[in-house]
C-alpha cells in the first residue's frame, strides 16, 4: 500500500518556485532556535520534454526568505516512476510515454530525506514524454484458408521505433480490390468473391501489405457438441465444439465460427447486457440462472444448443470467533504458524509509525493474546515471514532513521519465553525492504522495488547473499516475490508475472543463478501480488494476480478511509511462453491486496471491500463475482479503530479450521464460515 504526501495543486507557470510566507514573529523564533527556514525552491529547468529512453539533470537552488541560497538537501522523487524516474542527483530518465509529474522538496527536517517527509518547501516538475515514431505495422491474425461469404475481424501489431507493442495507435486499412474482399474502418474484412487481392493496413507513416487469396464457400452444415444432458450451475465451464463440413462430409479447415448465447433468466427479470459469455473457443458460462442458448454462426449455415442453468449456491455466513485489536496505529501483513511447542501463533505488522512488530498466542482463536512485542527502528514493518521450521522470523524494514533500511531476523523458536533479534542485514537493501519470503532456507528481499537480493538463512544469525533477479525492461520495478517449489513469481505492475528458476523450474536455475522461465501481460500495469496454485479440481496450473490502485482522490479530512480499485486476474499457465489470462473477479467498488488460495478457494484481502472468500473449483472463465462464486464477505467493523469502522483488509491467511485476517485499521482477526441460517419467511397474511 502506498500513501504520499498531497499538496494543492500548483499552476504550470508557478511550478517552478514556491514561495511559503511564515508570520514575521514565528520565522523570527524559527531563525533563533534552528536559524534561517527555507521559503523558496528553484529548479531548473521548471519543466521538460524528453524522449522515451532520453535523460536530463534538475538543478536544485534553496533560498531564504531574503534569497540567500542555503545548503539544505532536495528531495526528488516520481509520482510515476515506473513512467519517469528520477534519482538523488536528479537526473532524469523518461521510461513510458504521458503527461507525468516530477516532485522536488526539501524536508522540514534536515535529516529527514524520506519522500514522505513533511516538507518545508515543494514544487511540481512537469514532464512530457511523447510517443516515439511508429517503425513497423503487420497484420496479427490472418488464417490459412479464406472462404467467400466469411467476415474475419483483423487484428494489427504495431511496433515504435524503441521496440514497445502499441495498442494507442490509429489504424488505417484497405484492400486493393473490393470485389475479392473490403476491409473497413474496425478492421472487419469482409470476404466477397472467389480470387486474389491485397490487404494494406498503415499506421502514421508505416505500412505493409499482405496478398490474400479468398477460396470458393464449399460449406454444407455446421455441427455444433458439447451441451450437458444435465443443468449445470451459474460459473460452471462447458466446452463447445462447432465442426463445419462440406457437401461430402469433409471438414473444412480455418473456417471462421463465430460463437454468441441468448439467454432467458429463470426470474424472467430482463436485465440489460449479457447474461452469460461464450469465448472463441466455444467456452460457454452463465452469469445467470435460466435458459441460455450457445449459437455457432457460420455466415452461410448455423447451428445452436440449449443449456439449463441454476443458481451456484455456494453462500456461507461469516462467525466472528476473535479479535487482537490494533486500535492506534496501521496493521500491515499477518502470517499464522505452529510453534515448536505446538501452539499456534500469529505476527503482524505495522505501518507508517515507529517499527513494531507484534506476535499473538493464537491456539484459541476466540481468546487470542498479545505476547511480546519487538521494535526495530522504522517506520513501517510491511511484511512478516516465518521460516518453514518455525525457527526465524523475517521482518522487513522502510523509513529507518539512519536510513540504512533492511531486514531483521528474530528467533522464534519459544515465543512464550520471548522474541529476540538474532540478525540485522541492511547490504545493499538500503533502499527499503518492502516485501520478503521465506523458502528453503533462503530469503527473498525487495530492494527499493527495484529487485530481488536473494540470501543464504541456514545460519539465520548470519545471512549472506547468494544471488539477485532484477529486470530489465525500463522503468521496471517490483513489489512482491512468492516462492514455490524452486520457483519465484514476483509481481512487477506494468511487466506483470514474472516466473524465475530458484531450482526448480529445470532450466538450471538456483539461488545463486535465478533463470528467468515467463512472464504474464498485464495491461492494467497494477499486478501488486500474485498467487502460484495447482487446482485441486483440473490439475491446471493457475496464476492468480491482484492489482492495487488508488485512483481516487481522498475527500474530506486526513483520517477519511481511502478507497481502492482493481481486480483478481486468473491465468492459465501451463506453458511458460503461454499465460493466457481466462477469468476475473472484480468487486466494483473496491480493491484488492494480498491474497491465498487453499482447497480450491481463493480468499482476498479487499481493501474497503473487506475479505472477500471465492470458490474457485472447476473450469474458470469469464467474471467470477457476477457467477455467483463468492462464497463469504466479511468486513471487520469496529467502533474503536484507528479509523472507526471503516474496514480495510490488508491480508487474509486460512489456518486450521479459521481465516485470519490482517485490517489495516482494527488489526487481527479470526473468522470462521458457517453454514447460513435457513430464512423464516413466515406464513403468508
Amino acid at each position: 500500500m502506498t500513501r504520499t504526501f498531497r499538496p494543492q495543486p500548483i499552476p504550470a507557470a508557478a511550478a517552478a518556485v514556491l514561495l511559503v510566507a511564515l508570520p514575521a514573529f514565528a520565522q523570527e523564533e524559527a531563525e533563533e532556535a534552528t536559524g534561517p527556514e527555507p521559503t523558496e525552491l528553484v529548479i531548473t529547468p521548471s519543466e521538460l520534454t524528453l524522449e522515451v529512453g532520453s535523460t536530463a539533470t534538475l538543478e536544485a537552488e534553496v533560498r531564504d526568505a531574503d534569497g540567500n541560497a542555503m545548503d539544505r538537501t532536495v528531495v526528488f522523487f516520481s509520482r510515476r516512476r515506473r513512467s519517469v524516474g528520477v534519482n538523488p542527483a536528479g537526473i532524469v530518465e523518461a521510461f513510458r510515454p504521458g503527461e507525468h509529474t516530477l516532485i522536488a522538496m526539501v524536508p522540514k527536517d534536515p535529516e529527514d530525506t524520506d519522500r514522505r517527509a513533511e516538507p518545508a518547501v515543494l514544487v511540481e516538475i512537469p514532464v512530457t514524454i511523447p510517443n516515439p515514431p511508429v517503425a513497423t505495422v503487420e497484420v496479427a491474425n490472418l488464417p490459412g484458408h479464406l472462404y467467400a461469404g466469411t467476415e474475419i475481424g483483423l487484428r494489427s501489431t504495431v511496433t515504435d521505433i524503441s521496440g514497445a507493442v502499441r495498442s494507442d495507435v490509429a489504424v488505417r486499412w484497405s484492400s486493393a480490390d473490393p470485389s475479392v474482399a473490403n476491409v473497413d474502418a474496425l478492421g472487419t474484412l469482409a470476404l466477397t468473391g472467389a480470387g486474389r487481392t491485397t490487404i494494406t493496413v498503415s499506421a502514421e507513416e508505416a505500412s505493409s501489405d499482405t496478398a490474400i487469396e479468398v477460396l470458393a464457400n464449399p460449406v454444407a452444415s455446421i455441427t455444433l457438441s458439447g451441451a450437458p444432458d444435465e443443468a449445470i450451475r451459474t460459473g460452471d465451464v462447458v466446452f463447445f465444439e462447432a465442426k463445419v463440413t462440406d457437401a461430402s462430409g469433409n471438414e473444412v479447415p480455418d473456417y471462421p465460427v463465430q460463437f454468441a448465447t441468448l439467454g432467458v433468466p429463470a426470474d424472467g427479470i430482463v436485465a440489460p447486457g449479457a447474461i452469460g459469455q461464450v469465448d472463441a473457443d466455444g467456452a460457454f458460462v452463465a452469469e445467470r440462472s435460466g435458459t441460455h442458448t450457445v449459437i455457432a454462426d457460420g455466415f452461410t449455415t448455423s447451428a445452436s444448443a440449449t443449456v439449463a442453468v441454476t443458481s451456484r449456491k455456494v453462500r456461507k455466513d461469516v462467525e466472528i470467533v476473535g479479535q487482537g485489536p490494533v486500535r492506534d496505529r496501521y496493521t500491515s501483513d499477518l502470517w499464522v504458524w505452529e510453534g515448536t511447542d505446538g501452539r499456534d501463533y500469529a505476527v503482524t505488522g505495522t505501518w507508517g509509525a515507529d517499527g513494531h512488530a507484534y506476535f499473538w498466542d493464537v491456539t484459541d482463536p476466540s481468546a487470542m493474546s498479545l505476547i511480546d512485542t519487538v521494535r526495530v527502528d522504522a517506520r513501517t514493518v510491511n511484511d512478516v515471514k516465518v521460516s518453514e521450521d518455525a525457527q526465524f522470523c523475517v521482518i522487513s524494514r522502510e523509513g529507518a532513521s539512519n536510513r540504512r533500511n533492511g531486514l531483521v531476523i528474530l528467533d522464534v523458536s519459544d515465543p512464550q519465553s520471548g522474541v529476540q533479534v538474532i540478525a540485522r542485514y541492511d547490504d545493499q537493501l538500503t533502499g527499503g525492504v518492502h516485501n520478503v519470503f521465506i523458502a528453503e532456507d533462503h530469503i527473498y528481499a525487495l530492494s527499493a522495488g527495484r529487485r530481488y537480493d536473494i540470501l543464504n538463512a541456514e545460519d539465520p544469525t548470519n545471512p549472506y547473499r547468494v544471488g539477485r533477479f532484477e529486470l530489465d525492461t525500463p522503468g521496471h520495478s517490483i513489489h512482491d516475490v512468492w516462492v514455490v517449489d524452486g520457483i519465484a513469481y514476483s509481481s512487477n505492475w506494468d511487466d506483470g508475472i514474472v516466473a524465475v528458476d530458484v531450482g526448480g523450474g529445470g532450466m538450471g536455475g538456483a539461488p545463486n543463478n535465478p533463470v528467468e522461465l515467463g512472464r504474464t501481460r498485464y495491461p492494467s500495469g497494477w499486478n501488486h501480488a500474485a498467487y502460484p496454485y495447482r487446482s485441486q479440481s483440473t490439475g491446471k496450473f493457475l496464476m492468480i494476480g491482484g492489482d492495487e490502485a488508488f485512483p481516487y482522490q481522498t475527500i474530506g479530512e486526513p483520517d477519511t478511509p481511502d478507497r481502492a480499485a482493481g481486480w483478481i486476474h486468473i491465468y492459465e499457465w501451463d506453458e511458460w511462453e503461454d499465460a493466457r489470462e481466462v477469468a476475473r473477479y472484480q468487486v466494483p467498488e473496491a480493491g484488492t491486496h494480498n491474497l491465498w488460495v487453499e482447497d480450491d478457494v481463493l480468499y482476498i484481502g479487499y481493501y474497503n471491500g473487506g475479505l472477500r472468500v471465492v470458490d474457485i473449483s472447476g473450469e474458470l472463465r469469464g467474471d467470477l463475482y457476477r457467477q455467483g462464486r463468492e462464497i463469504a464477505v466479511f468486513w471487520p467493523q469496529d467502533p474503536e479503530s484507528f479509523i472507526p469502522n471503516a474496514p480495510m483488509v490488508w491480508g487474509p491467511q486460512p489456518y486450521k479450521g479459521h481465516i485470519f485476517v490482517a485490517d489495516h485499521h482494527s488489526g487481527l482477526w479470526a473468522v470462521k464460515l458457517v453454514d447460513p441460517e435457513p430464512v423464516n419467511l413466515g406464513e403468508p397474511q
